[in-house]
């Protein structure tokens, strides 16, 4: 099954930029989640004062320019093949505790969705 953890955090965070040792700490348990066969990708996003928005609203595609107004912004994903939710959302807590750890005062949360692709639709 396949799920994709979405990691949000205050986009103007006054704690400062990450500590020395958090990215090689992200590092091992990316890993280590790839070496478990759980992780199949993960990134980074990049402020959203470098993002667009565009939607349909009244049958017209508007756009918006970044930065937006959200209390907290997406700033990283992980894209996991797991057997179970719950085994998904171990790794999105270690990664979680990754943070908590290694760079004090820092705040987020991990939301773990299921992805469903045509491999999972029900036989027509």
């Amino acid at each position: 099954m396949r799920f994709i953890m979405f990691l949000r955090t205050p986009e103007n965070a006054e704690i400062g930029p990450p500590p020395p040792g958090l990215l090689p700490a992200i590092g091992a348990l990316g890993e280590e989640a790839a070496k478990a066969g759980a992780l199949i990708d993960t990134a980074g996003f990049a402020p959203t004062f470098t993002a667009v928005r565009s939607r349909v609203v009244d049958g017209e595609i508007t756009r918006a320019e970044g930065p937006f107004g959200e209390a907290e912004a997406l700033a990283a994903y992980a894209l996991y093949d797991v057997a179970s939710r719950d085994e998904a959302v171990e790794w999105a807590e270690k990664f979680l505790a990754v943070h908590r750890d290694n760079w004090p005062g820092w705040e987020g949360e991990a939301e773990v969705r299921q992805l469903f692709g045509p491999a999972d639709a029900p036989p027509a």
